[in-house]
């Protein structure tokens, strides 16, 4: 009798790929599913305008080799603008983060980790119209670790005349 070896899959949930899907992946969503699941790259989520790349090392590193980092950019100033991507040698190592990492604080703040397809150049960029995250242009709150209120509330806001 010849079994049916299926390959081997996570199925905890804290690895398990998300719903969420980039609308700017370039090919099918079947294509952009196996890659999900092959992938040894992370996207990193919520992190302030000055988390450090080594501040990224040092936290990420505690679950493997990292092969590099590229931290996400406003694409007009140049400046960190929130997310990086981490990308790991071994898919274990990255499903270790996705365990142990995700929803840990960072710089005071909740960060959130999300399997990657893999980084391509030009991802590193912010796609929101003032240069920086889609999200940042809409927030109302005052979010002081991501730049104070979302851009399109700081356009409104005007500054008080000085007599």
């Amino acid at each position: 009798m010849n079994a049916i070896v299926k390959p081997k899959t996570s199925t905890s949930s804290s690895v398990a790929i998300s719903s969420y899907r980039d609308q700017h992946f370039k090919g099918s969503r079947t294509e952009q599913e196996r890659l999900l699941l092959q992938s040894c790259t992370l996207y990193i989520g919520n992190l302030t305008f000055f988390t450090t790349e080594e501040q990224i090392h040092e936290l990420f590193s505690r679950c493997g080799d990292i092969k590099r980092i590229v931290m996400g950019l406003d694409k007009v100033k140049k400046t960190p603008c929130g997310f990086c991507f981490v990308e790991y040698y071994a898919r274990e190592e990255a499903e270790n983060a996705m365990r142990y990492v995700n929803g840990t604080r960072l710089d005071d703040r909740i960060i959130r980790t999300d399997w990657d397809t893999g980084f391509k150049e030009g991802r590193q960029y912010g796609r929101g119209k003032s240069g920086g995250q889609v999200r940042d242009e809409y927030r109302s709150d005052f979010d002081e670790g991501r730049g104070g209120y979302g851009k399109i509330v700081q356009s409104k806001i005007r500054p008080r005349e000085s007599f």
